[in-house]
């Protein structure tokens, strides 16, 4: 399996939506504002440090385990003519990050790039190399090139969304399903999760409660099955017990 698109394993898992939605309720009551995103990221990073393979990357046909954790994501904003646009950001998180931080800093790049006007790096590169005819196959391959053997520069690095630890889109914002998104053959991504719209959970023909999916794209390659086993384990036992997120560092 030389690519990342042949090793891709798929997986839905539910947070049960009350429980989410009273500490996010619980937390507004003590004056503080946590988004759902915020949560399922801070519930992913505790994961991680408990279960630091998940972090890893496949490149040229070796493993690699990063020396740092972030997160890529898209925000949807307008442009001055009132037309739709997106922006790639890339956020990092420290072990040290609580659910508390987690949240901060999404607000902080998603204010600092929420402008009309505003384009960040990732969005004037793009921009730069897609308005040149023939030039956007030119630089992914040279890319693809210096990225194989090591060699691509930090700086771009640094800009690129697609060299990540894990890239999480919430679908639910735009009232949309969850779907299975791929993980992008260009960059490090080896995880992708989908945050979709709340869905009943029926019980024999009745209603119980809400829940929130999260559809996964797994490279397979970067640990074993018992190894993402744990992993999903201890990222549940945080979405199911959210107030563990407040806490720094690994831990149950």
């Amino acid at each position: 399996m030389p690519h990342r698109y042949d090793a891709q394993n798929m997986v839905t898992e539910y947070a049960d939506m009350d429980i989410l939605r009273g500490y996010i309720q619980q937390k507004r009551r003590e004056g503080m504002r946590i988004s759902y995103m915020a949560l399922v990221l801070a519930a992913y990073h505790k994961a991680y440090l408990e279960n630091p393979k998940i972090n890893r990357f496949i490149m040229n046909k070796h493993v690699y385990q990063r020396r740092h954790f972030c997160v890529s994501f898209v925000m949807l904003k307008k442009r001055a003519d009132g037309t739709p646009d997106e922006s790639l950001l890339k956020v990092y998180f420290e072990p040290d990050d609580t659910v508390f931080t987690v949240n901060r800093k999404i607000e902080t790049i998603i204010a600092e790039n929420s402008n009309a006007q505003q384009d960040n790096g990732t969005d004037r590169f793009a921009e730069a190399v897609f308005t040149v005819p023939l030039l956007p196959n030119l630089v992914v391959g040279l890319a693809r090139l210096l990225d194989r053997y090591g060699i691509l520069p930090k700086k771009i690095i640094e800009i690129s969304p697609f060299h990540t630890s894990l890239f999480i889109t919430n679908l639910a914002s735009i009232n949309t399903t969850h779907i299975f998104h791929h993980a992008y053959e260009f960059g490090t991504t080896s995880v992708f999760i989908c945050m979709g719209k709340p869905v009943m959970d029926y019980i024999h023909g009745n209603y119980q409660k809400k829940l929130l999916p999260l559809s996964c794209v797994m490279d397979e390659r970067i640990c074993g099955g018992v190894e993402y086993a744990q992993f999903w384990t201890s990222f549940n036992h945080y979405l199911k017990h959210p107030e563990l997120t407040e806490q720094p560092g690994a831990g149950k």
